[in-house]
């Protein structure tokens, strides 16, 4: 597997998730388990069925954020050069088509959320902006084949 760049806040939230994963949620499903049991017949319970999926996902996710964490390679936010855009720069973008400006955190893929502005460096524009210095114009395809270009206004370090 390829290593899982990680912001330390980034890191904190899946360390912080798989705490919760192995301790709460493992015994919340355990007890699901042992009281759909006291229904009877296993092999036509509906209750226990559920709770074993839920456990089922629940391992799944486990192992997940385990094989992410221990492929993490952290990225020191206070390092990050500026002069171009890489993992650690919030990057203040000009939409030259609509006229409007954004500003993105890029980060690795493991910790993208678009809706906290959190760009993957793997995304369309990610992709496209990475390397990339102040005011450089750059155009990235949309999934549905159109064309947006953006002008690089600012980049900082987060």
């Amino acid at each position: 597997m390829k290593d899982v760049i990680l912001t330390p806040e980034g890191y904190k939230q899946l360390t912080s998730e798989l705490e919760t994963l192995r301790t709460t949620k493992r015994r919340e499903v355990a007890e699901r388990i042992a009281a759909a049991r006291e229904f009877g017949e296993i092999a036509e319970n509906a209750e226990y069925d559920d709770a074993k999926n839920e456990q089922m996902m629940l391992e799944h996710r486990i192992a997940q954020l385990e094989e992410r964490l221990g492929n993490a390679r952290l990225i020191d936010t206070k390092q990050v050069d500026t002069s171009v855009v890489s993992i650690g720069s919030v990057v203040r973008l000009r939409d030259l088509d609509a006229k409007e400006t954004v500003e993105y955190f890029i980060v690795g893929s493991a910790e993208a959320n678009p809706v906290d502005r959190k760009l993957s460096n793997e995304s369309p524009v990610g992709k496209a902006i990475m390397g990339r210095k102040k005011g450089e114009t750059v155009e990235v395809a949309t999934p549905r084949g159109a064309k947006i270009k953006f002008k690089i206004m600012e980049i900082k370090a987060a």
